[in-house]
C-alpha cells in the first residue's frame, strides 16, 4: 500500500479507535471511501471493542473474589487500545498482538 492511501485513511483510522461511537462512525466515513488503511484500522478496532464487550459481560458473572481477572483483562484491552491507535497515528498496518490476526 503507498503512503498516499494512507495519509488519506489516517483521520478514518484514527477516529476507529474513539470509543464504539467513533468506530461505527469510521465504518460509514470509509463506506463510500473504501480505505484499505482505515479498514484495516476499523477491523482492529472492532477486535478490541469486542474483546472489551466480552470482558464486561464477564464481569458481571464471575464473583467478585475473582474481579481481579476481568481487570487483568480490561488493562490488557487499553494496552491494546494504544498499540492500535499508535500504529495508525504512525501510519503503521500491524496487527495489534494476540487478537489482532483473528478473523
Amino acid at each position: 500500500m503507498n503512503q498516499q492511501t494512507k495519509e488519506d485513511g489516517k483521520t478514518i483510522a484514527i477516529i476507529a479507535y474513539i470509543t464504539i461511537i467513533g468506530l461505527i462512525i469510521a465504518f460509514i466515513m470509509n463506506n463510500s471511501k473504501n480505505n484499505p488503511f482505515a479498514k484495516f484500522h476499523i477491523g482492529q478496532s472492532f477486535r478490541i471493542a469486542v474483546l472489551g464487550i466480552a470482558n464486561s459481560v464477564l464481569s458481571t458473572m464471575l464473583p467478585s473474589s475473582l474481579s481481579i481477572v476481568s481487570t487483568i483483562i480490561g488493562l490488557g484491552v487499553l494496552v491494546l487500545w494504544i498499540l492500535g491507535l499508535i500504529n495508525a497515528i504512525n501510519l503503521k498496518e500491524e496487527p495489534v498482538p494476540i487478537i489482532g490476526k483473528i478473523g
